[in-house]
């Protein structure tokens, strides 16, 4: 995965998402709704916000640590190309005693 420059704080990741999994509040919108109807306690509506919001955070917690897990860079390895003639020189740091690159 590609890293930014700008590194995102936890709270604007959440917002975002929220905006993005709306459909999770569906569950609360009918305990509100029923809360309305038949005189239901407005707490089951809020508890069910509640526990969308917080599996929503524990969901960013996990894909936070796993993109941080996978991100291990890569260890040098030795060049076993039979046609490379030896290993990489870049122009900057020109070894070449002639002078042609």
């Amino acid at each position: 995965m590609r890293k930014t420059k700008r590194s995102g704080s936890f709270l604007f990741c959440l917002v975002i998402n929220m905006m993005l999994n709306l459909d999770g509040l569906i569950p609360a919108a009918i305990l509100i709704a029923l809360h309305f109807i038949f005189d239901i306690s407005i707490w089951w509506g809020v508890g069910a916000i509640g526990l969308w919001i917080l599996y929503l955070m524990v969901w960013m917690l996990i894909f936070g640590w796993a993109s941080k897990a996978s991100n291990e860079p890569a260890k040098p390895r030795e060049n076993k190309n039979p046609y490379s003639s030896g290993p990489y020189v870049s122009i900057k740091n020109n070894n070449n005693k002639d002078g042609n690159i």
